[in-house]
């Protein structure tokens, strides 16, 4: 049921919308579609002239509606899998910026979080502040060993005005989906859902805090990128206190040049970044536009505004590398069986139909140049293709390919010439080697045994007790007839479960040598790696002498 303030404010939606030539958006619901000809007989539609694109009345609409609206916008803009690129490519220009709320106040509010003036904490606070945005607004202040840094605070009463606009969301949505075929396709409620969580995430300083944190971690004393440092003793779930840094804002290509930062080499930083974070470190800032990255006079990057951060599954990392390695080489039908064997799509898919599907989608973008093959572009459309299939976007790949296309952006605008594959295809190449070759073997093994650590003694008894098991238990009573041939049998029996035994503790052995084993007596490595082998060897040989042995029987 809408109340009072959500009819109020739904009027004033509808107001916008026809200020901004959107009125068929209105008239294609359910309410207003009988009224549909009374706009043809209005002068006013007929004198208003030429009308800006659909996109571009779409994103005017926004930003008048306010910030939380245009927030909704820039998340919806990677949703690429679900709107026409025209569209897309128009939100993503929506600038989160609004005009500041007064300095006083956000100290009033910093004041109330640290419970003591902030006089007691900081040496100099300066109450005009360096930057407003739609949830926060950041002050620059200086601690009492003369550290510089920033106070990011949040938006006095901001939870309780994205809460209304977020049940004002749902509202819409939910009659879209009622009232207009077409949004059934979009899926708005799941959509405003998505924003939900995101934007709730973003309101929780100590969230970002911890993301900030776990990147410096990843890339400190790196010569690519430098996290600024928290605070944490003035951090709180309203306030974010970091290191204050300085450079040059990425999208100054001119004094960038004029600093003697390299065009090349910063593209091609930005891409091994992108690639290091998602692969290695499976943790990786999912907000990279340009107004959140400085450029150092050395050719670092600094990264600032941790609010949205993204991760992949094991799984996922690995069937992305895949799906990447497999569309350069073009093996369509690879790509295809990837998205069935991860579960991206549903196991029932017609692999030859999903392959024909990739192929028509992928086909256009190889008359390309190589250098202008773009990964994001790539990830779009495949996603596209596979939504017919079923396939539901994970949240966490929606955030990797709107990241990605932010990569691709910026590097391509610092140095166009960039050939994102060749920058790109030996990382992955050499991430997919160390997943599934000897040392990915080793990490995971060893990853494992933490698990099974206290147990690991035990092993001796263990097989003690199931030999012994098996002994009690094949120890039949031998009777007068085919009492020979019973012996034989049971005598088969024993050994093939001996060897079956024996081949386990083999195997366990080789697992032990391989990742706790060390000493002399494993050097040089290439002996190591030889006994272990030989460890695997025999006892898969023993299994499989085992195993025949009950296929007779």
């Amino acid at each position: 049921m809408i109340g009072p303030r959500q009819a109020l404010r739904l009027f004033r939606i509808n107001w916008v919308l026809l200020r901004n030539g959107l009125d068929e958006v209105i008239l294609a619901t359910h309410l207003f579609r009988p009224l549909r000809w009374v706009l043809y007989l209005s002068p006013w539609y007929w004198l208003r002239g030429e009308l800006p694109t659909y996109p571009v009345r779409v994103r005017l609409t926004l930003e008048d509606l306010g910030p939380i609206f245009v927030k909704f916008g820039q998340i919806l803009s990677t949703r690429r899998d679900l709107l026409p690129d025209d569209l897309a490519v128009e939100l993503a220009k929506l600038q989160d910026r609004v005009p500041p709320f007064p300095g006083v106040q956000a100290q009033a509010l910093i004041e109330k979080a640290w419970g003591c003036p902030v006089g007691e904490v900081l040496d100099a606070f300066d109450v005009v502040p360096l930057a407003s945005a739609s949830i926060a607004q950041v002050h620059t202040g200086r601690l009492k060993d003369g550290t510089q840094v920033v106070v990011k605070v949040l938006r006095p009463g901001i939870e309780k005005t994205i809460r209304q606009d977020i049940d004002l969301l749902y509202t819409i949505a939910e009659m879209a989906e009622r009232y207009w075929p077409d949004a059934r396709r979009l899926r708005p409620v799941e959509v405003v859902r998505e924003y939900e969580k995101t934007i709730f995430d973003e309101l929780d300083m100590q969230r970002e805090a911890a993301n900030a944190s776990q990147l410096r971690r990843n890339w400190l004393h790196s010569e690519m990128l430098y996290i600024p440092e928290v605070y944490w003793d003035w951090t709180r779930s309203g306030v974010l206190v970091m290191e204050r840094v300085y450079g040059t804002p990425v999208s100054d290509v001119v004094r960038l040049k004029q600093q003697g930062v390299s065009m090349k080499l910063l593209g091609e930083r930005g891409v091994e970044i992108f690639f290091t974070q998602v692969f290695r470190d499976n943790f990786f800032h999912a907000d990279m536009h340009p107004g959140n990255i400085f450029v150092e006079p050395s050719g670092r990057y600094i990264a600032i505004d941790f609010g949205i951060v993204g991760t992949l599954t094991n799984e996922d990392q690995r069937y992305l590398a895949e799906n990447l390695l497999a569309f350069f080489e073009r093996d369509y039908r690879r790509v295809a069986e990837l998205h069935v064997e991860s579960g991206w799509v549903p196991a029932g898919t017609r692999v030859d139909e999903f392959e024909s599907a990739i192929r028509t989608v992928c086909e256009p973008i190889f008359e390309k140049p190589l250098a202008e093959i773009s990964f994001g572009h790539f990830l779009v459309r495949l996603f596209q293709t596979a939504r017919r299939f079923d396939m539901e976007v994970q949240p966490q790949l929606v955030l990797l390919e709107k990241t990605l296309l932010n990569i691709e952006g910026l590097g391509r605008m610092l140095y166009p010439e960039l050939d994102l594959w060749t920058t790109a295809k030996p990382y992955m190449e050499r991430w997919m080697r160390d997943q599934i070759g000897v040392k990915g073997l080793v990490r995971r093994t060893r990853r494992n045994l933490l698990s099974i650590a206290d147990q690991i003694p035990d092993l001796p008894l263990i097989a003690h007790r199931i030999i012994t098991a098996y002994d009690q238990q094949l120890r039949r009573p031998v009777t007068a007839h085919g009492a020979n041939g019973g012996n034989r049998s049971d005598e088969a029996a024993r050994g093939a479960s001996v060897r079956a035994l024996a081949g386990a503790a083999l195997a366990v052995c080789g697992t032990l040598v391989l990742t706790l084993g060390s000493g002399p007596w494993l050097q040089p490595q290439e002996l190591g790696l030889a006994l272990v082998g030989l460890c695997y060897l025999s006892g898969a040989w023993l299994f499989v002498s085992a195993s025949r042995y009950s296929l007779r029987t």
